[in-house]
């Protein structure tokens, strides 16, 4: 009995204004959390991340290992919360509680920046994966940039929420900040529109590297798309740098889109020609479009549409399935060969330029009526 009295008493016994007794609860309260915590992640293991490993993609898996070390530190600063509480720290003539919720709060800041950060590790992994997908080289100069400017942007804000749990006023550091990123906007206009001109390049997508473009006044294979400009290879063979930001403001037209490339032209035969003899050309050229093997039939014309200043025009429009320059060549000569077979097996001339003068000779005859003359 005296034995278990002197332990009572040991218990009631305190040490820097914390009971014994106090102190025996939070360690048993830290000791659960560290239980709480290896359960929690066996438990993990055992459901959701088997669960993943299961799944095609990889991504669910990097998810769940970039959560798993800022969740069970979570439970562990929960731990440490509520063991400080049982403590019931004193406030005089140091106030230790309020040193310890300071110390909680610096801790979880701490845990949430450790979760942003990796949640744009797989942000960033995403878009690597998504940018090897693609022929551009811009995107994966993007990146760096996009990874880099997010975690600055996260220590700066994990840097003033430190400030403001430590009591230092926070007002005039975030004053001082907004001038000076007012300034450095100024002073960096133009590189920023080129960063906001190349992410409009990237979700727009409107041209490859490789593609025959025209842009203004600048035509072209575009042979590099970097994070401050575009280089337009022209068919001079000499090299365009256009920026990005003067690029997004232009119409661009985008030859390697077209499903297929269009021939037209206007034939003009001579004003000898009779009314049979132009139906006849007419159904003809048809029947040799409807023939041949570069032309799609989806859609041509062929028709007599006017009387030219010194020939009968028929409009031949139609396009040819290839869109690469040399085959639609080819394809566009064969059929102006074809054409002027047609015209010489009918006997038809093609017309050229030509005018007729007629002289009114009543001027001439009554100069020699005349006295005199």
């Amino acid at each position: 009995m005296e034995s278990l009295t002197q332990f009572t008493q040991l218990f009631d016994q305190s040490f820097a204004g914390i009971s014994f007794s106090r102190m025996l609860l939070a360690g048993s309260v830290l000791f659960l959390t560290l239980l709480l915590r290896n359960l929690l992640a066996q438990l993990l293991a055992r459901t959701l991340f088997a669960a993943a490993r299961r799944t095609a993609g990889e991504m669910d898996d990097l998810l769940l290992d970039k959560l798993k070390r800022p969740t069970s530190f979570l439970v562990l600063i929960a731990g440490l919360w509520l063991a400080v509480s049982v403590l019931a720290l004193p406030t005089e003539p140091i106030n230790l509680a309020a040193g310890a919720e300071d110390a909680i709060r610096l801790l979880f800041i701490i845990n949430i920046g450790w979760f942003l950060f990796n949640l744009i590790g797989l942000l960033d992994a995403w878009l690597g994966h998504w940018a090897q997908k693609t022929e551009s080289t811009l995107d994966d100069h993007l990146l760096p940039f996009i990874r880099k400017g997010l975690r600055a942007f996260v220590v700066v804000m994990i840097a003033l929420m430190f400030a403001q749990t430590l009591g230092y006023p926070i007002s005039g550091l975030l004053a001082s900040l907004g001038i000076g990123g007012l300034a450095v906007a100024l002073a960096a206009k133009d590189s920023l529109s080129n960063v906001f001109g190349s992410l409009m390049i990237i979700l727009d997508r409107p041209f490859r590297i490789g593609d025959w473009v025209k842009a203004g006044d600048v035509e072209g294979t575009v042979e590099e798309i970097g994070f401050r400009s575009t280089r337009i290879r022209t068919f001079a063979k000499t090299l365009i740098t256009i920026p990005n930001n003067t690029l997004t403001n232009l119409a661009i037209n985008n030859f390697s889109e077209m499903p297929k490339r269009r021939i037209k032209m206007s034939v003009g035969i001579s004003y000898a020609t009779t009314t049979a003899e132009m139906r006849d050309a007419v159904e003809r050229i048809r029947s040799m479009l409807r023939a041949h093997p570069a032309i799609d039939q989806e859609f041509f014309l062929v028709n007599f549409t006017d009387f030219g200043a010194s020939s009968l025009d028929i409009l031949v429009y139609c396009f040819t399935r290839t869109t690469a320059w040399g085959e639609y060549l080819e394809a566009r000569q064969d059929v102006c060969l074809k054409i002027m077979d047609i015209l010489e097996e009918m006997g038809l001339e093609i017309a050229f330029p030509s005018r007729t003068i007629y002289l009114n000779n009543q001027q001439k005859d009554a100069t020699h009526d005349l006295p005199g003359s």
